[in-house]
């Protein structure tokens, strides 16, 4: 006999977005159920963001370390390293497992109801958990189920076709390694694989890598790329996998046909809402191309149906999943929230990391705004110099008029730390001199984000 649960917020989706949608409503006492097919955290904290991370400084663990085996300018020899990637795993996975283990106690504590299962709309008040024989009604439906990854029909995954989740978790690790897509999940994972110890090659369709970036930003990142012996077929479209003699065809801007030898493919060409697979269409809602189309409250063409993170379309973080699904809580709490932030950084963890918020130079010029354009480079930073780390920049695009701030970019080593500091300025509606004027820490990276204000004054002190 089917089970009946009624609740006032039915949640799709344990990611960033439904647990903190989940959470706050749980805080303001809004019943609530979370639904959630695998693990609590989703694509973030399982196989995403949070991994990805720890795998990365795992290689920068390694390349360190047989940096020192070589002979270092610190003075600090070490005999040739060795690298237990199963240990180092088990090491990610441990993280990953405290990680997902305190969202399910947060969702405890908050007397949210988790039910483990793969969710079936039936209607805007009804949802149905395949095999479990069970139906949940509710007064709002919050939509949170995220993205997955692109597949290449051409390059079907399984072998050694693989995507970002087997990346994450080698079981061992491939000699050679061909990365499909110059974006920033292929290159965060192509630079750490490399560090590694893997002979890296990356195929982007596009003239440069980082395209969404602009060129000054991704200079440093792609003089990085070439000092550590990646290799780059830019402007090259991959047409097959050969499996037997273990190549990869691609075509390059003349139109002929390379075969590169290779142990493993990644593909990394982006990622899409995860739409399919959970009767959404029985909704019929707006769409927004592949996402569904959301106000500025993420209130759905239905009523009381709610949608928030990468099943909203770009940008797809998940920063602005969370921020989402704590306004939808509130809202249904019934709290006057709209969903309208000044900016939302955008991190890249390559090496050196890249960070933009708000607008680029060229984004305020095509919005009519006739702008400052200052950069302070980290070769002049004394912070800089001890991490051993002189490349890179801050740049701030602030309005000639009245000096508004009104965007921030930064390459460098650990400039995602910086991020904090460039939404709070735009955030607060921060003027050059505001920035200029405060006294910063000495030595920190962040002296370069006074120093850029400065200079954009006219008046750089060390520079």
């Amino acid at each position: 006999m089917q089970q009946t649960l009624n609740t006032t917020l039915l949640i799709i989706g344990g990611g960033p977005g439904g647990y903190v949608a989940a959470i706050r409503a749980g805080q303001l006492g809004i019943s609530t159920i979370l639904v959630e097919g695998q693990a609590l955290g989703g694509t973030c904290l399982n196989i995403g963001c949070i991994p990805s991370k720890a795998l990365i400084h795992v290689a920068e663990q390694f390349q360190q370390t047989r940096h020192h085996s070589q002979g270092s300018a610190l003075g600090i020899n070490v005999s040739a390293p060795t690298l237990d990637i199963g240990k180092s795993v088990e090491w990610k996975d441990g993280i990953v497992d405290r990680l997902t283990t305190g969202v399910a106690a947060l969702l405890r504590k908050h007397k949210v109801q988790v039910i483990q299962g793969w969710a079936r709309v039936i209607d805007g008040k009804t949802v149905e958990i395949e095999g479990a024989d069970t139906r949940i009604q509710c007064e709002h439906l919050l939509l949170a189920s995220g993205s997955k990854s692109v597949n290449l029909p051409m390059l079907p995954l399984g072998g050694p076709i693989i995507s970002s989740t087997e990346a994450l978790a080698p079981k061992a690790l491939p000699k050679r390694l061909i990365v499909v897509g110059g974006g920033y999940i292929g290159l965060e994972l192509g630079i750490a694989y490399r560090k590694l110890g893997a002979e890296v090659s990356v195929v982007e369709a596009q003239e440069r890598i980082l395209s969404a970036y602009d060129a000054e930003l991704t200079q440093p990142v792609l003089e990085s790329v070439k000092q550590l012996g990646i290799t780059l077929y830019l402007k090259h479209s991959v047409e097959g996998f050969d499996a037997a003699t273990h190549t990869l065809q691609v075509r390059d801007p003349n139109g002929d046909s390379l075969k590169l030898e290779t142990d493993q493919v990644l593909v990394a060409v982006g990622r899409k809402p995860n739409t399919q697979g959970w009767n959404l269409e029985a909704l019929n809602l707006d769409m927004n191309g592949s996402a569904i189309r959301i106000d500025n409250r993420c209130q759905t063409s239905m009523r009381n149906v709610w949608a928030i993170g990468d099943l909203a379309g770009e940008p797809m973080l998940a920063h602005r999943a969370m921020a989402q699904g704590e306004m939808v809580a509130e809202l249904i709490a019934g709290q006057h929230r709209e969903f309208n932030p000044t900016a939302i950084a955008a991190v890249c963890f390559t090496d050196p990391e890249l960070v933009v918020v708000g607008k680029t130079p060229d984004e305020a010029k095509a919005a009519g705004l006739d702008c400052i354009v200052s950069s302070f480079p980290f070769a002049a930073n004394g912070r800089a110099m001890t991490l051993e780390s002189k490349s890179g920049f801050v740049r701030v695009v602030a309005r000639r008029d009245n000096h508004l701030i009104v965007g921030w970019q930064a390459v460098g080593v650990g400039v995602s730390e910086l991020s904090t500091a460039f939404g709070q300025s735009l955030e607060m509606g921060a003027r050059l001199e505001d920035i200029a004027g405060t006294i910063h820490a000495h030595p920190t990276l962040g002296e370069a984000v006074q120093e850029a204000a400065l200079r954009a004054l006219g008046h750089a002190l060390h520079l």
